[in-house]
């Protein structure tokens, strides 16, 4: 496969504004494990191949468990995530595919009382830009297979000390 376009050559603002977003989520009370699970999920919704290389391998080299990624795509059929989780995946789930039902509120009752409002806040924007991210790599076809755990660290850093 061929990219389509380097977007992060072609408009590296572009990048730039999605690295600030997620050096803003790094710093929330967000645990990087439930954000690593929330990315991860929505890119198997959107089959985004260089999320999922990109996301599985950080997830990895930050100690998740390849039995926790392995069934990621059953979450629901498993014992290995905790509550907390699981609402983060359900609400992953219902945002990443709004179209199928607008985030119902039944989801919603389920979800709040695992997560403050400012959290939910944090929660939800991390959603949208993983799948901000998604589209762009799968529209432009961004080639999988070339990236290494914590490649993108020293950026999102940078993003971070510009806010």
């Amino acid at each position: 496969m061929k990219p389509r376009i380097e977007f992060r050559n072609a408009n590296p603002k572009v990048m730039q504004l999605l690295l600030a977003i997620e050096a803003y989520l790094h710093a929330t009370k967000l645990e990087p494990r439930l954000l690593h699970l929330i990315k991860t999920r929505a890119s198997q919704i959107n089959g985004c191949a260089h999320c999922l290389d990109m996301h599985t391998k950080d997830a990895r080299a930050e100690g998740e468990s390849e039995q926790r990624l392995y069934t990621l795509d059953a979450w629901r059929e498993t014992p290995f995530f905790d509550e907390r989780e699981r609402a983060a995946l359900e609400w992953t789930e219902a945002v990443t595919l709004v179209t199928a039902g607008h985030v119902p509120d039944e989801v919603y009752e389920r979800v709040k009382p695992h997560f403050t409002e400012e959290e939910l806040v944090d929660l939800t924007l991390a959603i949208t830009n993983i799948n901000a991210w998604n589209r762009l790599n799968i529209a432009l076809r961004t080639v999988a297979g070339n990236y290494h755990p914590g490649m993108y660290k020293t950026l999102i850093a940078g993003a971070h000390a510009k806010q």
